[in-house]
């Protein structure tokens, strides 16, 4: 009998795993049970524990990412093909690349495409450079400590690079969502820098398509920051020492926002300056989410569960976010909370992106609103900083 579309595709992909060629595979044109999921992408990734492969499922408000050892991503990947599943997959490898399509009747057929470049050279890893936003050799990435000379990562490094290149390849993804682009140059803020990582990578993906603003309570790390943007041509971006909460008003107008592992309530106090700014997109990813904590006061059906801590702590987290990403729809934005790297490199991985199609504040929207105070009412919290920022009353009707 000769073989299927589906079994041809299934030999290559199995090849691709088995040799170590597999570069990315999407699987699009779902039919499954789940009317929320739209794709499915598959990556290899290098772990403490060897080679693996990442998943991440596409859903239409969320992404769920996991892990896979190669014989556990073959079993996954062949049953997710087919009539009732993804009918449509791509696989790319350094040679080739190979397309899987799925009739109504069940009949499928594959189309292979020659790459244009040259097969890897010996020392290639899974994560190849030329997949990267970021090439892993910048000068900037070396004198941070991520890598070294040859562009791999330092001792104990290998997780941050991994976080530099995600977190560009889904601020261009949101960048898409948001129909940012048209600008001459994008103006950028990132609050609570940190040690720069994240916004020398933002100002070496976009050039002079974006000024850059980065802002750090430390002063030796604005210093440093500042040497290492000016060593390496970077002249799009610029650290200054500040609080937040102080610098937020003088960041005068935005395009984007970014706040990523500001503790606490200044992940409120840096949305916030972004929707005053009018910023068109505001990403953070929150942490140490103590303020509701409290205040909670959730059914006695959860009291017994309730009594430990951890739960305690992980209701506090959800409740925040929650309401924050409530708080944003109410004030003219959509959002979408996914999880932004795998739990393998760090816990506090919840990213809340919210974006608006108009630059100007408008009016809070009565069907948001009221779903944040419902929510607030439900666990009896009746202070938010975040809601207190954007001059709204939890308790009002």
């Amino acid at each position: 009998m000769q073989p299927t579309g589906r079994d041809q595709f299934l030999k290559l992909l199995q090849a691709a795993l088995s040799e170590r060629t597999l570069s990315r595979l999407t699987l699009g044109k779902y039919r499954g049970d789940d009317a929320t999921l739209q794709k499915l992408t598959v990556r290899p990734v290098d772990l403490k524990s060897g080679p693996h492969f990442s998943f991440v499922w596409r859903h239409a408000t969320r992404d769920i990412t996991k892990n896979l050892s190669p014989a556990a991503a073959e079993t996954e990947i062949t049953q997710s093909i087919g009539l009732d599943q993804f009918r449509d997959a791509h696989l790319f490898t350094a040679l080739q690349s190979v397309q899987l399509e799925t009739r109504d009747d069940g009949r499928s057929r594959v189309r292979i495409k020659m790459a244009n470049h040259a097969p890897p050279t010996a020392d290639a890893t899974h994560n190849r450079t030329k997949d990267h936003l970021i090439d892993r050799k910048a000068g900037w990435l070396r004198d941070l400590g991520i890598t070294n000379d040859r562009g791999l990562p330092r001792t104990g490094q290998s997780a941050k690079l991994r976080q530099i290149q995600k977190f560009v390849e889904t601020f261009t993804h949101l960048q898409k969502s948001s129909g940012l682009g048209g600008e001459a140059v994008l103006r950028i803020a990132d609050m609570g820098s940190g040690k720069g990582y994240l916004t020398l990578a933002l100002a070496d993906l976009l050039g002079s398509k974006a000024e850059i603003t980065g802002i750090e309570r430390r002063a030796d790390l604005v210093e440093t920051c500042n040497r290492v943007a000016q060593t390496h041509d970077l002249p799009n971006v610029q650290f200054r020492s500040g609080r937040i909460d102080d610098e937020a008003s003088g960041l005068g107008r935005l395009d984007v926002l970014i706040a990523l592992h500001a503790c606490d309530t200044a992940t409120d106090d840096a949305i916030a300056a972004g929707v005053d700014a009018g910023a068109r997109l505001i990403v953070v990813a929150p942490c140490c989410q103590h303020e509701l904590r409290p205040q909670l006061s959730a059914p006695a059906v959860l009291a017994p569960a309730l009594r430990h801590g951890i739960f305690q702590e992980r209701q506090a987290e959800f409740v925040t976010d929650a309401l924050r990403a409530l708080l944003l729809e109410a004030a003219g934005f959509e959002t979408r909370v996914f999880q932004f790297v795998s739990t393998e490199h760090t816990a506090k991985n919840l990213m809340l992106a919210a974006w608006r199609a108009e630059r100007t504040t408008s009016t809070m929207r009565p069907a948001g609103l009221k779903a944040a105070r419902d929510m607030a009412a439900f666990y009896g919290i009746t202070r938010h900083a975040l809601a207190r920022r954007l001059g709204v009353d939890l308790e009002s009707s």
